[in-house]
């Protein structure tokens, strides 16, 4: 199987090219490629498909091989992709995933894709929708019991559901620790992203992610997404106004609309090419 290796702010997945390669049983493959001893070593896998709905379609395999709804870093990733290796001479492309449409601008240096802003659509909050088993229209700055502490977290959508939760000293936190208990928590029935966000201004956070299937990860769009939209909602930071958050691996920019819309803009590389006989 003839692969690439990307990354986003070193969320990095192996990505294949399923206009020229079939894989088979794909939640096995991203288990055996994702392994960073014995495998190619990724936080999973991505297939670059073809769609009767968007110029392309993604699917997304966590590092245990559950399929993910979608990712804002390999988005992205595939953008670049299909710019890249000639498969669009397009700068403005759509994507289909697993949580609908995403339209993708390519900002190119040199004939190649440095940054890539995506239309992430609209931040989702109804508990109901997430999903969450909680009651009302929102879950903002609420209690938690979790362990034996008790965090507010704010409750947010990208396409896959996310907890947010407000705090200082985020890297002391033994996240290997406390993240699955807050990815299996009765609250979230499909499991959760949890994001830890330390607010370093109205205009810049900080913050660590732990991705339901993938353990902590250097970066998460979705999940820089949901903290951005979080921010605003809990106080601190504004709509319509970009926002640096600041993850392991990088930074991505951030913009919550007054349409309740949300944008992302970040890089997207390349690591390199390889072929793994499986």
């Amino acid at each position: 199987m003839k692969f690439t290796k990307m990354q986003g702010i070193g969320n990095d997945y192996v990505y294949v090219n399923c206009f020229e390669e079939t894989v088979e049983d794909p939640e096995r493959v991203s288990e055996i490629i994702s392994d960073r001893r014995f495998g190619i070593g990724s936080d999973g896998l991505v297939l670059i498909m073809p769609s009767d709905k968007a110029d392309f379609r993604m699917r997304i395999f966590n590092a245990d091989g559950s399929e993910a709804m979608m990712c804002g870093n390999a988005t992205r990733c595939i953008g670049k992709y299909v710019y890249d290796n000639k498969m669009t001479d397009k700068t403005e492309v759509s994507l289909e995933t697993n949580s609908g449409i995403k339209y993708l601008k390519l900002f190119t240096q040199n004939g190649l894709v440095e940054t890539v802003e995506v239309d992430m659509g609209e931040a989702i909050l109804k508990p109901a929708d997430i999903p969450m088993t909680a009651d009302g229209d929102t879950f903002i700055n609420k209690p938690v019991d979790v362990g034996d502490k008790m965090y507010n977290i704010t409750a947010v959508s990208m396409g896959n559901p996310h907890c947010v939760i407000f705090t200082s000293g985020i890297d002391g936190i033994a996240l290997e620790k406390i993240g699955p208990l807050f990815e299996n928590h009765s609250y979230f029935p499909e499991r959760v992203n949890t994001e830890f966000c330390e607010v370093i201004n109205d205009h810049t956070l900080k913050m660590r992610v732990w991705e339901r299937g993938s353990g902590e990860t250097w970066a998460c769009g979705t999940g820089a997404c949901a903290t951005a939209v979080a921010a605003v909602l809990c106080g601190y930071c504004k709509r319509d106004e970009e926002i640096t958050v600041k993850l392991r691996g990088g930074d991505l920019a951030i913009t919550y609309k007054n349409d309740g819309r949300v944008m992302m803009r970040g890089p997207a590389a390349k690591v390199f090419d390889g072929d793994i006989d499986l």
